[in-house]
């Protein structure tokens, strides 16, 4: 066999391709099926590596699929830190 793929590494359950394969999907199904795959992919390379790269292969053939905005929110949101803590310093008064 051939050597692998590093997008196969990056969607080794094979999510968004299979996302980008349903006729009709729609963005919240994007969404959901989007959260999956962040739940279960690999820390290394950084995820917004991973998401540019499945963007570039799978968004290049139809810029109106609604995974491709999905893909391109997660790019924009992948860097940026978390929002509120957790426990008292979330919730004490400013």
């Amino acid at each position: 066999m051939g050597e692998a793929s590093p997008l196969h590494d990056y969607d080794s359950r094979g999510l968004i391709r299979e996302a980008y394969r349903i006729e009709g999907i729609t963005a919240s199904q994007c969404r959901s099926i989007f959260l999956d795959w962040v739940l279960g992919a690999a820390q290394t390379p950084p995820l917004e590596e991973q998401i540019a790269a499945l963007l570039a292969f799978h968004g290049a053939g139809d810029g109106a699929h609604p995974m491709n905005e999905v893909l391109r929110a997660g790019l924009e949101g992948a860097g940026r830190p978390g929002g509120r803590r957790g426990g008292w310093r979330g919730r004490r008064a400013r």
